[in-house]
């Protein structure tokens, strides 16, 4: 049976919508609740109800929650988190699978697991060929597919080609997004595709030893390169292409700071990664290519995995502060990069999450 929940437990049980109506029994019954969010969008849910107990107007216990009246397949699930007087929506999707867990001592549960607008186009997939478009172009595109509103803020070339060889629309968009540095995600009935600093993060600030409840920070320079170069062949000008990036396109995002490719220079001397494989059509493309791997593997320099307080605001793309974790760590610039809203009857409402940076907190 469940858990009596302590009063600031009770105060933030998530409320559940299924299909615009609200369910206290859902409430009621629910042990655990995760919603998990990462840089490559489609947002999950995973709920565990306690499956054995009373339904409304009647004595007898009975399996709940497998009959079709309130969670099934294809329904629209909305959960809302947070303290009790400022609840905010987490999740908005649609129920995908169902899974009845049994076990003697334990009472039956009764697992949900739902995904947000993205799961339409992870199902769908194509092959098409795409002439003479940009990456907003094929959001617009894509979006329209779908019934979704296109906002793309990226900037980037013209491609003269793009090809979407029995991929999913969601695959084939990721893929478009990394030669931009960009992300892809769905909020409401938007399509988002933008580079980092146009997402519009909220800032926050956390606390080792206050609302920062455990965390763990790591420099590395296994992935770090002082250079990337890009080559192919520009069958136009029947000429090769060579294009590279070099720390100079991470030194506004490192704001003066010590980044990982000075520090890989120090230590090891040059490194230079070349790729050989995406075979580049023209030099504009071969740029932005360099540009975007470079900055993927900048990014990955310092990273932090943590847990704090439950806290709604804390998203993908929020910038986190931290403070109290060391010189070498702390301060502002974390990148939120995945993220776990998690609800259950031991510790009530935690926040997990993972966040990057390119650079360290004080000159080594």
């Amino acid at each position: 049976m469940p858990l009596i929940p302590t009063p600031l437990q009770a105060s933030t049980i998530p409320e559940f919508t299924v299909d615009g109506r609200a369910n206290a029994e859902l409430a009621r019954d629910v042990c655990l609740l995760q919603v998990d969010e990462d840089v490559h969008g489609l947002r999950r849910l995973l709920a565990t109800f306690v499956a054995v107990g009373p339904r409304a107007g009647e004595q007898n216990e009975q399996l709940n929650w497998l009959d079709g009246a309130v969670l099934d397949f294809g329904k629209e699930l909305r959960v809302a988190m947070g303290p009790s007087d400022a609840r905010t929506e987490m999740f908005a999707g649609k129920l995908s699978a169902l899974e009845l867990s049994m076990a003697q001592g334990r009472a039956p549960e009764v697992v949900c697991l739902a995904e947000d607008r993205l799961m339409d186009l992870r199902m769908t997939r194509r092959f098409k060929t795409y002439e003479n478009v940009s990456e907003a172009d094929l959001v617009q595109q894509i979006a329209g597919e779908h019934g979704l509103r296109a906002l793309a803020d990226v900037a980037g070339p013209t491609w003269p080609l793009a090809q979407q060889w029995n991929q999913s629309d969601l695959a084939f968009l990721r893929e478009r997004a990394r030669r931009l540095a960009a992300e892809v995600w769905v909020d409401g009935d938007a399509l988002h595709m933008a580079t980092r600093d146009k997402r519009g993060g909220n800032a926050l600030t956390l606390i080792q030893g206050s609302n920062l409840l455990q965390v763990r920070l790591r420099a590395d320079l296994a992935q770090q390169r002082s250079k990337v170069v890009v080559g192919g062949f520009d069958d136009a000008d029947q000429d090769a292409i060579d294009e590279d990036a070099d720390g100079s396109a991470i030194a506004t995002e490192a704001q003066g700071n010590t980044h990982g490719a000075q520090v890989l220079q120090r230590a090891f001397g040059e490194r230079v990664s070349y790729r050989v494989r995406d075979v580049p059509l023209a030099d504009a493309e071969a740029s932005a290519m360099a540009r975007a791997a470079l900055l993927g593997r900048a990014r990955r320099f310092v990273s932090v995995s943590g847990v704090a307080d439950g806290n709604t605001a804390i998203r993908v793309g929020s910038l986190l502060r931290l403070e109290r974790v060391s010189p070498l760590f702390e301060g502002d610039g974390f990148y939120v990069t995945r993220v776990r809203h998690q609800y259950d009857q031991t510790s009530g409402y935690r926040t997990h999450f993972d966040a990057e940076r390119a650079w360290l907190g004080r000159a080594t």
